[in-house]
């Protein structure tokens, strides 16, 4: 059997963990055909790093030539890593030109995409899978795997803490995150890991969604209620950023500074900008109340300011309580520590049956991103998948429920009311 054809379709930090491995591991059953983007500089990295990984330099395609890349290239699959508000429009162009699609997540960032994209995949039978690699994780997967065979019995509720530090929280304010029409907020860009963490591992789907929001510590005015005075747009060539903690000095990163500080004259993206700087309407500090098809509730923070860098999550049951505590390294997105992303620094579970003395449960930590789950993840989507009790592979229904309950929270933050999931979109 031919090796599956895949095009890339956004060439920054995220897409190199899927080209890299195309081109390295799974030579054998997946090929590189070509690289699309707003801008050349960026796909001449990508092909530097193909080639240095013993590839050969792939075609490259402005945006506007999409079409005509898929044309002359012929793609089975169009991997898309592009900003996430322009998600919807390569899935929905790529299934209607007879490619399937793997999408980076979230899916898309709002409910009149999400239902467009729906649409498209009934009306063309194309497969639209998206990417979760926190699934693969090994304590994720186990968590699963305890709840599905009932450890603590029926699960009545659940409280999910999730941690973004100094570090790799404030990244996303420093760029094309940090306005919520490119990426829907946290809510949508980060917490569709964390909402698709419950479905996984409730078996289960949201029903009603509230959710409180604001931004509390980034941004200029919540810099100058604590009384700075020294503010800068950008940290490259501001005097002000040398000693400021939270700024990006992008040349410091070759990664960095090849990709984003080296481009900035085709397109003007600054990937460096202050993080206490104007123009920030995303929110950084988050709680939602979320009701399942289960029955259970959930009670769900999010703060991207903290000290460390992880998540704590509890389950109630009818026959006990499970517990989970993860620290991951820290890092920066496209700073050259790609193995970094999601690694596990410590991780905890434990068992409290009802009536009974708790316990410890051991985990298995493999190589790799996200705890050792990227590898797997990778194999499930360019190598040989095996047969799997957990269904970990996630398809464009997973994708669009786990952004579905944060666009519900989105809504409630703006209206102050309950958000019914089922009246956002039509399956």
């Amino acid at each position: 059997m031919a090796p599956t054809r895949y095009a890339v379709v956004g060439t920054g930090g995220r897409a190199a963990f899927f080209y890299s491995a195309i081109v390295t591991d799974f030579k054998s059953t997946a090929t590189l055909v070509a690289f699309c983007d707003t801008n050349q500089t960026r796909m001449n990295v990508a092909n530097s790093r193909v080639q240095e990984l013993g590839s050969a330099a792939l075609p490259t395609y402005k945006a506007s030539d999409f079409d005509r890349m898929v044309e002359e290239t012929k793609p089975d699959v169009v991997i898309v890593t592009t900003i996430d508000r322009t998600h919807h429009w390569y899935i929905i162009r790529a299934m209607e030109m007879g490619c399937n699609v793997l999408s980076e997540k979230p899916m898309t960032v709002d409910e009149v995409k999400c239902q467009a994209i729906l649409d498209k995949v009934k009306a063309t039978q194309q497969q639209l899978r998206v990417t979760f690699n926190y699934r693969y994780a090994p304590h994720n997967t186990k968590l699963r795997e305890l709840l599905m065979d009932g450890a603590i019995g029926k699960v009545t509720s659940v409280h999910f803490e999730w941690m973004l530090n100094t570090q790799h929280g404030a990244d996303y304010f420093r760029r094309w995150h940090r306005d919520k029409r490119n990426s829907g907020g946290l809510l949508v860009h980060k917490s569709t890991h964390h909402f698709d963490l419950i479905n996984f591992w409730l078996g289960s789907y949201p029903t009603t969604v509230f959710a409180q929001g604001d931004l509390k510590f980034y941004g200029k005015e919540n810099a100058e209620l604590r009384g700075e005075t020294q503010f800068y747009s950008r940290a490259h060539g501001s005097a002000a950023a040398v000693n400021d903690p939270f700024a990006l000095h992008m040349e410091e990163h070759p990664q960095l500074k090849a990709m984003y500080l080296d481009a900035e004259h085709e397109d003007g993206y600054y990937r460096d900008q202050s993080v206490f700087g104007d123009g920030i309407n995303i929110e950084d500090t988050m709680g939602v109340l979320v009701r399942y098809q289960s029955g259970a509730i959930m009670t769900y923070n999010l703060v991207a300011y903290c000290p460390w860098e992880g998540f704590r999550v509890s389950f109630n049951g009818t026959g006990g309580r499970l517990e989970m505590d993860v620290l991951e390294q820290s890092y920066v997105n496209a700073g050259g520590e790609q193995s970094k992303e999601g690694a596990v620094a410590h991780t905890k579970i434990t068992l409290h049956p009802m009536f009974a003395p708790p316990s410890e449960i051991p985990i298995v930590e493999w190589e790799g991103g996200h705890g050792g789950g990227d590898p797997i993840l990778l194999n499930d989507l360019f190598g040989t998948p095996t047969p799997d009790r957990l269904n970990r592979a996630a398809s464009h229904v997973d994708g669009a429920i786990s952004i579905l309950t944060g666009i519900a929270a989105n809504k409630a933050i703006r209206t102050g009311q309950v958000v019914q999931v089922k009246d956002l979109v039509q399956f």
